[in-house]
């Protein structure tokens, strides 16, 4: 089994300055990439701001032999997620890799949910993924080649009590994943979504127990991220040495036949077919759901 290398890789890593962000920066350097340590610096609600952080991990990463370079920006606007990208083009002349790792918590219930509370937590989590992975993007087509890693959360695939803009906002990385790996294809960019489960700072008073270290992360990270990584479109749940696939499924489902009128009450008759898994597919496009749906509409079984 060769050793997955990064030499002459450069790799960008939002939200870098501590937690799962430190492990797989220092890792991916250990290996030979380039490495942009990109943190704000702020507390895990997103307030403040400081360069120790990222500062630190750039340290860390030279005194082992490796480089890397830090960058403060915020990624939650436009203008923020341009220069982080633009940190790798002037230090390294190219972007091989994202991570889209920075993140906040501001959780309420949601029937207390401040508008404001919504409004950053979208705009750090999903429109900061937009913000660096567009330019990034950009520049990985015309190279032919790149990989993203997004990062999602079990909140957003399954919901979570107190989280509603959280889950709204890791929900969202998983359909704008899903949109790169499509417009990606061709270009040789793949792109990849994982559900950590880790202790860090961010999820200090979630009752996430502390044997669950970061560091069990980053193998799959540190894969999907590589030249040998040929999957894309595809969501991983990993954390405490568990690796394992998310995916939304669609099932056979049932049709009273082509034209018919269907009414509510037979739709609630026929609610257990509906909902039965046997013979599901996990459909990689709005195309694979059409491949099922039209045969059906024509009269076709």
């Amino acid at each position: 089994m060769s050793e997955i290398r990064f030499d002459e890789r450069v790799a960008v890593v939002t939200g870098a300055g501590g937690g799962l962000g430190r492990t797989y920066a220092l890792e991916l350097a250990r290996r030979g990439a380039k490495v942009v340590v990109n943190d704000l610096g702020g507390a895990a609600d997103g307030t403040g701001a400081g360069a120790a952080p990222a500062d630190q991990v750039v340290k860390e990463i030279s005194a082992a032999g490796g480089t890397g370079v830090a960058n403060y920006d915020s990624v939650a606007t436009p203008e923020g997620g341009a220069r982080v990208v633009q940190t790798a083009l002037d230090n390294f002349g190219k972007v091989d890799v994202v991570i889209n790792n920075a993140g906040i918590l501001r959780d309420k219930t949601f029937a207390k949910l401040e508008p404001a509370d919504l409004e950053i937590v979208l705009d750090v989590h999903l429109k900061g993924a937009f913000h660096v992975s567009q330019p990034a993007f950009r520049q990985m087509k015309e190279q032919g080649y790149g990989r993203f890693v997004f990062t999602t959360s079990a909140a957003g695939m399954l919901g979570n009590f107190g989280q509603s803009n959280y889950a709204a906002a890791k929900m969202g990385l998983v359909g704008l994943s899903n949109v790169l790996a499509l417009e990606g294809a061709k270009y040789d960019i793949r792109s990849n979504v994982i559900a950590p489960i880790a202790a860090t700072r961010m999820t200090r008073d979630l009752g996430i127990p502390d044997v669950l270290d970061p560091e069990c992360v980053t193998p799959l990270v540190t894969w999907l991220v590589s030249e040998n990584c040929a999957l894309t479109h595809q969501v991983f749940s990993v954390g405490g040495g568990r690796f394992a696939r998310m995916f939304i499924g669609l099932t056979p489902g049932w049709t009273k036949g082509a034209g018919a009128v269907v009414t509510a009450e037979e739709v609630e008759a026929q609610m257990e077919t509906i909902r039965d898994t046997e013979g599901y597919i996990i459909p990689d496009s709005i195309a694979d759901e059409m491949k099922v749906l039209l045969p059906l509409m024509k009269g076709k079984e």
